[in-house]
């Protein structure tokens, strides 16, 4: 037994000034001050006739203020330059191509105004991409359409959840490559020493309180919500746990376990009775669990895991209800496996248990105790691995060709608990009784 409580800068080129007196024509400066947004543009010229030796021609707006194009002296030198033709001509084509006072004021308010227009349509931008919303939204809803199969009966759970009632020959497991076209197996034998004692389910979940149940010959699965997946951190991967460095004593960052475990034999089975509490999370990043692990493997990428046990996901299901769940993976929790019935794989036989369904009710803190048993094993003649309730209900089987290691045999055995707190908030509590 143990116990758990757990605008950009243009850089200028060019030489240096005018430095033997022959006219030349340095190179343009432009100078963007995003702030202020005042633009300026310098041309310098060889001294012109008069009394300055450096034309600067500025157009500025800042703030609500603009001044307009005009020239001033960079200098105050006195040297006398005398004026000719050759001269006088270029001085004059430059004064045609200085705007007018009210040309400048306009242009200089059109480029205020297009600036904000853009600040604007950046900062919309960032919050808002209509197209990509839009192709999330699309993605959302096909694998909406994978996972939610057409019902011939529907049932609303108190809870707010809503369970099909799927043909079991209909049901995500079949969408499988090694499982196409195939139909639910029949109930195998038990295990010797464990016999049935029980012939239909107990009511353990809220949507079955009513006393409405899915007919023979379908499945009870829980609909999953355009809202369910959006909660994911991304659509490929809504279902699964997130990609982690799996070790052999089950820590890692973040993530804390407190478990007990067997290893160093060959494992066919393990059974749990596992006391189900509602402990609070803070926000929907963290959850709360207490489940049964079947292993085999090196604990590199090729970690093989069956699980089963009753978790607190807000994240994956919108809600703080302790949830009964079911979890696989080939390859470490990278790219197989999901919870529940969100992909291919586990096959459901029960037609009285919805898997993700909330579970009712539950223990409290000097009051009543409430648990639910767990059982896994192999059968000997199929080698699928199939997940008992109670004493003797089965829910359904994990088919063996989705395994590497635990197509033959488990190697370790693990029960307890684990936990997820969020960065800063403090550790939700957990209070598990694993016998």
């Amino acid at each position: 037994m143990c116990w758990v409580n757990m605008v950009g800068r243009v850089q200028s080129l060019g030489g240096s000034g005018n430095q033997d007196g022959r006219k030349r024509t340095r190179p343009m400066l432009l100078r963007t001050d995003e702030r202020d947004r005042v633009w300026t543009k310098r041309e310098t010229t060889g001294p012109p006739a008069g009394s300055f030796s450096e034309a600067v021609m500025d157009c500025s707006t800042s703030g609500s203020s603009c001044s307009c194009c005009r020239w001033r002296s960079s200098s105050s030198s006195s040297s006398k330059i005398s004026l000719s033709p050759s001269s006088i001509i270029p001085i004059f084509v430059l004064f045609l191509l200085v705007p007018s006072p009210f040309f400048c004021h306009a242009r200089s308010l059109e480029t205020a105004a297009a600036f904000r227009t853009a600040n604007r349509t950046n900062r919309t931008n960032r919050t808002f991409r209509p197209g990509d919303e839009l192709q999330k939204l699309k993605m959302i809803r096909a694998r909406l359409r994978d996972i939610n199969k057409p019902p011939i009966k529907t049932i609303q759970s108190p809870d707010g959840d809503i369970i099909d009632c799927v043909l079991s020959h209909r049901q995500p497991a079949f969408d499988h490559p090694l499982l196409k076209g195939q139909k639910p197996l029949d109930p195998p034998e038990r295990p010797n020493g464990h016999h049935s004692t029980a012939a239909a389910a107990e009511t353990f979940q809220l949507w079955s309180m009513s006393g409405e149940a899915c007919p023979d010959g379908t499945v009870p699965i829980r609909r999953t919500s355009e809202a369910d997946v959006s909660r994911a951190s991304s659509v490929q991967s809504f279902g699964m746990k997130m990609r982690r460095h799996v070790r052999r004593d089950t820590s890692s960052t973040g993530h804390e376990h407190a478990v007990g475990y067997v290893s160093g034999d060959q494992y066919y089975g393990a059974k749990a009775s596992i006391s189900v509490w509602a402990p609070k999370v803070a926000n929907q990043y963290e959850f709360s669990l207490s489940q049964l692990w079947v292993i085999s493997g090196s604990f590199g990428d090729d970690l093989n895991t069956i699980e089963a046990g009753w978790q607190i996901s807000p994240e994956l299901y919108g809600d703080s209800y302790p949830r009964f769940f079911t979890y696989w993976t080939t390859d470490a929790y990278q790219a197989t496996g999901c919870y529940n019935l969100l992909c291919s794989g586990f096959v459901q036989t029960n037609t009285r248990i919805a898997i993700g369904a909330a579970i009712s009710p539950t223990s409290s803190y000097n009051g009543g105790q409430f648990d639910i048993s767990l059982m896994v094993w192999k059968d000997p003649k199929h080698g699928n691995w199939w997940l008992e309730f109670g004493s003797g209900v089965l829910v359904g089987y994990w088919p063996s060709v989705l395994f590497t290691h635990l197509r033959d045999h488990a190697s370790m055995v693990q029960w307890g608990a684990g936990i997820l707190p969020a960065k800063g908030s403090e550790k939700p509590p957990i209070f598990a009784i694993c016998k």
